[in-house]
């Protein structure tokens, strides 16, 4: 069980599990209410992304590995992105704090948290720049990245060092991509916290879509920031999302053949979670 995302004493689970994927039964969709929140899931797509392509063998893995961490040195440029983590990590912090001497909550569990909360704070706070600033000073690595966004311009006659490195071992690649994944670890496993446990704040609840249409208020006096939707793919519908602070929306569409999109005028039934 999760009270606002902090494990209770009854839990069995033991301190730092993270709450197990939705069932493949279902497909997940997340709507962020906003722009921080959206950076984040584009973060977090991203490391995802660089992780499964790092634990590969094949060379053209390890060309798009490279691609990913040029793709998250991109977004992480935002000159205010650094600060606004560190200050989300320390907002949750003073949050959980609250939480002391709350005889549902586990004091260990609780102590658990705020303690990788101070570790992401310290390791991220710790580096100097924008994450991935250090990679820009590698010269060999930025000739690549001034490559990958022009079609076909990481050919061997272009980048002849480069074309050599993809004939090295796999192992000798990995080692070299988990050198520079490492610049970016602090971010990842920051945004990796702070989702966790915005996504363990919601509680999911069973609702009905009546032809295909469904709306929902939102209380006044709290912010959500993520909208989560859980449908089963055998229905095949794909929703839409849309929302603010006061209402979301949901129009569920089906798709033709050829790809065009059309409302679904069937009732159907999905599971949504909001996240404050």
């Amino acid at each position: 069980m999760v009270c606002n995302g902090l494990p209770q004493r009854s839990a069995r689970t033991p301190p730092h599990t993270v709450r197990t994927q939705e069932p493949r039964s279902v497909i997940l969709y997340e709507y962020p209410f906003n722009e921080r929140l959206r950076t984040y899931l584009r973060l977090e797509q991203l490391f995802r992304r660089l992780g499964e392509l790092i634990a590969r063998p094949h060379p053209l893995d390890h060309h798009y590995a490279l691609v990913t961490m040029f793709e998250v040195m991109d977004v992480a440029a935002r000159a205010d992105l650094k600060a606004d983590v560190l200050k989300d990590l320390e907002k949750h912090k003073h949050q959980l704090d609250a939480y002391r001497g709350n005889p549902s909550i586990s004091e260990e569990a609780l102590d658990g948290v705020i303690a990788q909360l101070d570790q992401c704070f310290a390791a991220l706070n710790a580096q100097t720049g924008k994450a991935g600033q250090a990679l820009t000073e590698n010269d060999w690595l930025m000739s690549i990245r001034s490559r990958v966004g022009i079609p076909g311009g990481t050919c061997g006659f272009d980048l002849p060092a480069y074309y050599a490195w993809q004939h090295r071992p796999p192992q000798d690649r990995q080692h070299d991509l988990h050198h520079w994944a490492a610049t970016l670890g602090p971010l990842a496993e920051s945004v990796y916290v702070l989702l966790r446990l915005l996504r363990d704040s919601g509680l999911p609840q069973k609702v009905a879509a009546e032809r295909g249409q469904f709306q929902q208020n939102l209380p006044q006096g709290r912010t959500f920031q993520l909208l989560r939707l859980a449908i089963d793919p055998a229905l095949q519908l794909i929703p839409e999302i849309s929302g603010n602070r006061l209402i979301v929306s949901v129009r569920l569409m089906r798709q033709e053949e050829g790809g065009r999109l059309v409302p679904s005028t069937e009732d159907a039934a999905f599971e949504l979670t909001l996240c404050a």
